[in-house]
């Protein structure tokens, strides 16, 4: 409990990564390419950071995604919602606190077949926070929770 009101203070004080989004949902630029470019085939099916090139792209629901084949395009277009990442691509552990946070790419979890993005700057790393909690279970049933609401609120 103490770390989580340490976690938001810090969240506060590191505001400036929050964005506000048309597309309330999914964190994504006014390009609306999702995942900054980085492959959901990578990293749900191989637990891989890997950018994807615009020549391999998909579009679904009015957003964006980029891969590193024909192949994971295919994997991809086969089956959108598996690939989806959590919480629209928003800081899992934000989420968590009740807030959304842009994320570093290079910074997830795959886990259980999905795949969690995190935060990071010189202030804070959410992912390690999120691990340091031992509760991956906890730390997602309460994250669900927050994600109904913020998934339907701006900021």
């Amino acid at each position: 409990m103490k770390q989580s009101i340490i976690l938001i203070a810090l969240f506060s004080f590191i505001s400036f990564n929050l964005f506000a989004q048309d597309n309330k949902a999914n964190n994504i630029d006014n390009s609306n390419i999702a995942l900054q470019g980085y492959s959901p085939v990578s990293y749900a099916d191989l637990g891989l950071a890997q950018k994807g090139v615009k020549e391999f792209k998909s579009e679904y629901k009015k957003i964006v995604y980029y891969f590193t084949s024909t192949e994971q395009k295919a994997t991809f277009d086969s089956n959108p919602e598996k690939y989806l990442p959590e919480y629209g691509g928003f800081c899992a552990f934000g989420i968590y606190a009740g807030a959304k946070f842009r994320t570093d790419p290079n910074k997830f979890i795959s886990k259980d077949g999905k795949y969690f993005l995190y935060l990071y700057n010189l202030e804070l790393d959410a992912q390690q926070l999120w691990l340091n909690e031992n509760d991956h279970k906890k730390l997602v049933t309460t994250a669900n929770k927050n994600w109904e609401k913020l998934s339907k609120t701006h900021n």
